[in-house]
């Protein structure tokens, strides 16, 4: 499931807008595949971001998870069709870029659990005392 739709990015930018993006045959309308591909390349880079901390894909999006999403792939949509970006979008995905750091790290919360860390309490446990051991330093000396 996507982390946004077609219909959140026409909440931050106009149709028109979206037509230009993506209209690559000159057909008057919105390139849906053209739109999924970048909302898809988007949701891999927030996945790249907050795999190491939650589990992705998140079955239910948070709703930074979806602004980011939006942000990042209207950045992909103007980065495929215009040599220079507009500043408001290219300052939205910085900042999205830099809520994805923060997230990654620890600093900015989702509002859900964290994935288990891998770095959990893992140490192997023994019920031999260690004056047990079959070797030691002095058996082992000369190896």
């Amino acid at each position: 499931m996507p982390y946004s739709t077609l219909d959140d990015m026409k909440k931050l930018i106009p149709e028109d807008a979206l037509i230009q993006l993506t209209d690559d045959e000159g057909l008057g309308t919105v390139n849906q595949t053209r739109v999924d591909e970048a909302i898809a390349q988007a949701d891999a880079e927030i996945d790249s971001y907050c795999g190491g901390r939650y589990s992705v894909p998140f079955s239910t999006v948070p709703e930074i998870i979806k602004k980011l999403s939006v942000d990042i792939a209207i950045y992909n949509l103007y980065s495929r069709r215009v040599e220079v970006i507009p500043e408001l979008r290219a300052e939205r995905y910085r900042n999205a870029i830099r809520q994805l750091e923060g997230i990654s790290k620890g600093l900015i919360s989702l509002g859900i659990d964290p994935a288990p860390s891998a770095s959990q309490d893992r140490r192997a446990e023994t019920n031999k005392a260690t004056d047990e051991n079959v070797f030691s330093r002095d058996s082992l000396e000369g190896f």
